[in-house]
């Protein structure tokens, strides 16, 4: 009886530390992003299946051209989803809105992270990162200020010569003051930060124009969320990409791009964030899927988005 009880013991200890089993989700809009949020699912981060019969999850309502571009989603320490997209090429303020279970979604907000600047032309692609140490949110994003940066307002499409900025918040209500975080002397967009042991890593898109077009993925360094952010590197990839969104998956990184001029995504795989593959020919994504997020879920929140879904 007593090796009968030890064994319970033992059997019951090992249950509670059963982890849930993850899957990869990923958000992202279609055509100009104008019906909204979809999700796609893979196991390995390779192969993708789109949700929902590739039907919208959420209709943008706030913004004056009421799109959803670049959705960007993160699982918060209060196990809350919260996501903040583009609202329009030319408005001055991003989307916010959050969710439980990635099906039934808040009231959509709107919030004015630029209005400070009368001249500011758009704010774009806006990315969320927890920062655990000051216990907040950090979201980034990339705006053009005519005449801010003299020396580059030549160099980019149609005037545009942006800057990385940001602005932090607990709880999505209040937010800090948007202040300047990246500027190393060119024109950057689609900024996403991720942490790599006790520092940051940045990828981004590098969007001069002239006098030789760029238009590729970088990294950038910091042992500071905020500040210090290093150079950018030589290309991870070839021109005419944008939308960087990473994971960590085993020993390996691996960063997705839209090939935006080919109509399809791509993919760079590295161990050691230096030395980089492109494995674009080994992925495969939904048909239509412009760029967004991926980010891990628990299984039981993939089980019930496709069961729920399948009732309609």
């Amino acid at each position: 009886m007593k090796h009968i009880l030890s064994a319970l013991i033992l059997l019951g200890i090992f249950s509670c530390h059963q982890q849930e089993p993850e899957v990869y989700l990923f958000s992202f809009f279609q055509d100009n992003g104008q019906d909204g949020l979809h999700l796609a699912t893979s196991t390995d981060g390779l192969y993708w299946k789109a949700l929902n019969n590739n039907q919208s999850f959420l209709t943008p309502t706030v913004g004056d051209d009421k799109l959803m571009r670049d959705p960007c989603i993160i699982q918060g320490h209060d196990q809350t989803f919260h996501m903040v997209w583009t609202v329009s090429w030319n408005e001055r303020g991003i989307g916010y809105a959050s969710s439980t279970d990635l099906i039934h979604w808040s009231e959509q907000k709107y919030i004015p992270v630029m209005h400070h600047e009368p001249k500011a032309r758009n704010c774009w692609a806006p990315e969320l990162f927890y920062d655990e140490v000051a216990d907040h949110y950090i979201i980034c994003w990339a705006t053009t200020i005519p005449g801010r940066f003299p020396n580059t307002d030549s160099l980019g499409d149609d005037g545009y010569n942006h800057r990385i900025y940001f602005t932090t918040t607990k709880d999505f209500v209040a937010f800090s003051e948007t202040k300047l975080l990246y500027d190393q002397g060119f024109n950057v967009i689609d900024a996403t930060i991720q942490k790599n042991e006790d520092a940051y890593i940045m990828f981004l898109k590098d969007e001069t124009l002239s006098p030789k077009p760029e238009k590729n993925i970088r990294i950038a360094f910091s042992d500071e969320l905020t500040k210090n952010w290093s150079l950018p590197s030589t290309p991870l990839t070839p021109n005419w990409v944008e939308g960087p969104t990473a994971i960590r998956t085993n020993d390996n990184w691996i960063v997705y791009f839209d090939m935006y001029t080919n109509h399809k995504m791509g993919a760079i795989q590295s161990s050691d964030l230096q030395e980089w593959t492109n494995i674009s020919d080994s992925i495969h994504f939904p048909e239509g899927a412009r760029h967004g997020t991926i980010f891990t879920v628990k299984k039981s929140i993939l089980d019930n988005i496709i069961a729920q879904k399948s009732k309609h």
